[in-house]
Parts: C-alpha cells; structure tokens; sequence
C-alpha cells in the first residue's frame, strides 16, 4: 500500500475489502506522526486510545460505517472526550472534556479512529501557525510539511500539517476567516468551510459565533465531501459535469501574488477552460470596503462574551482575564490585551475606540450589505461559484514575525470576505510553484447553501489538477 497517495476513500474501499485493517492503518499514521515529530503537528498524540479503537473495530468488522476504522487527526480546540483540549494556549492545557463536541461525535460514530489532537495558532487568531506555546520539534511554530523552514499556515496548523506530510489523508480544523483553506493550501491538500451554520458548533472554543465554523480537511476534494456528508447526514455527492459550470474571477482577488501563485492559478483557470467550464470576469468594487467594515469589528467583539461563554461551559472556574495572563504568544496577546478585554477596535487614527457601536454597525448594515453583493453577484451573473488563489503567496519563513499584522492580512486577503458573507468556500490543491515547489490553491466560492454543488465541482476539478506530489 503507498501511504504517499493514501486517500480516505481508498483506505477505506481497502479496510472493507480486507486488504487492510484498521490496526495497521493506525499504526503506520502513529508511527509517521512521530518519526515527523519536527513539524510540531500535535499537542497530544493518544497511541493507546487509537490503538484500542482500531483493534476494536478489527474485532467487530463493522464495515457499514463510513469511516470504520480509518485513522484522522481533530484540531486541538474542538472537543474529544478524554483528550485535553487546549485551544493552543497554556491556561487550558489540562481541560479534559468529558464528551465530544457533535462534530467529533459524528466521526466517531461513523467509524473514524482519532490519532490525536493537532496544533494551532494560539486560540485560532493568526495564519502562521506560530505558537510558543507547544512544540514537539526543536523550534517553535506548526512547520509546513514541504518545507521545515516555513510556516503551515493557521490556524487550523497541524491538521495541515498532517495531511501534507500524509500522516492521515482525514480530519478537522476550524475557520473564522481563512483557517482550514489557507493551512490545506499552504500544505497541498483539500478543505471545505461551510456556509454558516451548516456544522453545529457546540464545544469548540469560539472566536465569532457569526463567523465561526468547523471545517474538514483531507487529501483530495472526494475525501472532504465523504466527512461533510458523515457530518451532515446527506446523500453521496457526483461530481459536477464541468461544461454546465460558470466560474467568475474578481480582478481585485488578483493583487499581492507572487510569481509562482500567479502563474499557477492561470494554468488553473487555462485547465477548467479546456475541460468546458465557463470563466467570465466579474467586478465586485464595493467587496473590500464592505469587508473591512464586517471582519475584525465582528471577530474582536464577538470574542469577548463568546470566550466567556466557553469558559463558563469548560466548568474549570477559569476566567477570561486569567486566561488571557497565560497567552504565550506575543502577537496574540496582543490582540487579547489591548484590543479583546478592554472591548476596542482601532479607531481611524490607528487610536483604540469603543467597539460597541462598531460592531452594532458592522451587524445591522455592513454584513448585510456585503451579503447582499455576493447573493447580486452570483445571481446577476449566474455563477456557480467566484475562483480566486486562496492565498496570494506560498508558504513564508517561520519566525515571530511571520505572526504580523501585514502578514495576517495578506494571507486572509482572499478567505476572509466569504467567510464574513458566511457563504462556503473549498481550497483545491492546483500545482506546486514552478520555483518555490511549495504547494499553491485554488478556492471556490460559492452562493450560501450551495456546498454540495461547489464539493461535487470540487470532485471534479480533482481529476483536473491531480494530487500533488508528496514531499520530498
């Protein structure tokens, strides 16, 4: 069996066929995980609890669960009963949870053997995957999988991580404006963030309950549509005929790429054009601006009472204030000290201000109105979904100052606004850069409720692009 190419759809025609077991599955991703230890891609590996689980279902052969006995990995802020969940961050390292969050609980129902718990940027606010919190290898932060010298993105980190280096081909991470596309894009693997409100969010700690959800991630688009229908309950997806599809492109979803993500993405759009896919080119003027008014004003605000909430349901008498003492890394506390307790957001000037009557603004009329543009868009031009790079750049060096602010909003520049739209968005691995070999992505999105169209375009474009190789 070639682990290198292993997808959770062929792991698991093999576990039913017999040709493997669950057992061996998870012993291979458990040794991998820890012969790639420097990729600090986990919090807390749990060998014995994934052992006993695969020799469980090996035991019981119940193959007509749909992840029976194929090993994934969940990011460390979603809740697995008797495993910590530590959210990245120190005041939470010894919360164990007594039951699952429900969309752990559905994978675990369906069969899925959790190897472990993976890394991320501390609390989910960044893309670098840059924690000084935990580490496993010699050097702080989550490492891409293609590269040891940069970052994994964030802040679903280790679970791309882990996928890249394809130590699992399945698991979960988390997105609030970018942080399960922009780890699988950095890291070559696949990822869907679903319209809001599609997945249920119970014990998961929160950024924004408006933009908070989970999301699946895996090494090809069939893989995530196979977990989004184990969490969702739904029937098998096709994938799309590509010549009933019309894709636009926003000129101004182009800016800031480097030369390799430029010319990967036209080859891409090149490709969907010779397999029958309409592009057009679309304008959306007013989407920057709208977004700017919706993103930090909501997420910094929403914050607050939501962390509160979190903690309150934790039942480990922790509070906001002695949790925000313990962060570890700078540019999150930071964000926590100067923007998130005291209620601010950066005023014209730069000046923190009151963020109350920001975010009442950015709820009642700016989010609206950047609804509103998507749902005119997509109507006005028929489209089926607007493709972008879903980051500008590849992956950038790992450091303290791969965390910036200018970094930050650099890397979210394209996820960001669906995510504040609350609409689904997929990353789709396309190419790795002609100069840098470092994986590059497509993302798709598309109107609010239609993800099973855009994963059934996703499995499509599949055999377009291929996989990517593994690294090196």
């Amino acid at each position: 069996m070639d682990f290198d190419q292993l997808t959770l759809t062929q792991a698991i025609a093999d576990l039913r066929a017999g040709k493997v077991t669950s057992t061996a599955l998870t012993t291979e991703a458990l040794s991998r995980a820890k012969a790639h230890a420097d990729l600090n891609a986990f919090i807390t590996l749990d060998e014995a609890g994934a052992l006993k689980a695969a020799a469980a279902f090996d035991a019981s052969g119940d193959t007509s669960k749909p992840l029976g006995g194929v090993p994934i990995v969940v990011k460390d802020n979603i809740e697995v009963a008797g495993l910590p969940c530590s959210a990245g961050t120190p005041a939470l390292k010894d919360y164990v949870p007594k039951a699952d969050a429900p969309v752990a609980a559905k994978l675990r129902a369906a069969g899925a053997i959790i190897i472990g718990k993976t890394s991320m940027h501390e609390l989910a606010f960044g893309i670098s995957g840059y924690n000084t919190a935990f580490k496993t290898g010699a050097e702080f932060g989550v490492r891409n999988a293609y590269d040891r010298a940069l970052i994994a993105g964030g802040s679903s980190s280790g679970t791309g991580a882990a996928l890249g280096a394809r130590i699992v081909a399945g698991g979960l991470g988390t997105d609030t404006g970018g942080s399960v596309r922009v780890p699988a894009a950095l890291n070559g693997c696949a990822s869907l963030r679903p319209t809001a409100g599609r997945y249920p969010q119970g014990g998961i700690a929160p950024i924004s309950h408006t933009r908070d959800t989970a999301g699946p991630m895996a090494a090809t688009m069939a893989d995530v549509a196979l977990l989004d229908r184990v969490i969702t309950g739904g029937e098998s997806i096709a994938p799309a005929d590509l010549t009933q599809v019309r894709i636009g492109i926003v000129k101004s979803m182009l800016a800031n790429l480097d030369a390799d993500t430029e010319s990967a993405f036209q080859g891409a759009v090149a490709k969907m054009k010779s397999q029958g896919v309409t592009v057009i080119e679309i304008e959306m003027a007013a989407l920057a601006g709208l977004n700017a008014q919706v993103g930090f004003p909501v997420a910094l605000y929403e914050a607050y009472d939501d962390m509160v909430a979190y903690l309150a349901h934790t039942g480990t008498g922790l509070g906001i204030d002695d949790m925000a003492k313990q962060i570890a890394s700078s540019d999150v506390k930071g964000i926590f000290d100067g923007l998130v307790i005291p209620r601010k957001l950066p005023g014209p000037d730069g000046t923190p201000v009151d963020a109350k009557p920001i975010y009442e603004a950015a709820i009642k009329t700016a989010r609206p109105a950047l609804q509103a543009l998507y749902s005119k868009t997509f109507s006005n031009n028929r489209l089926d979904a607007i493709a972008f790079p879903t980051t500008p750049r590849v992956a950038i060096a790992s450091t303290p100052d791969s965390s910036s602010l200018e970094n930050f909003g650099l890397f979210i520049q394209n996820t960001d606004p669906g995510s504040n739209a609350g609409i689904p968005g997929i990353q789709i691995p396309i190419a790795l850069g002609a100069t840098s070999k470092l994986p590059i992505g497509i993302e798709l999105d598309g109107p609010a409720g239609s993800d099973r169209s855009l994963l059934a375009i996703g499995m499509a474009l599949d055999t377009v692009f291929g996989r990517l190789p593994p690294p090196r």
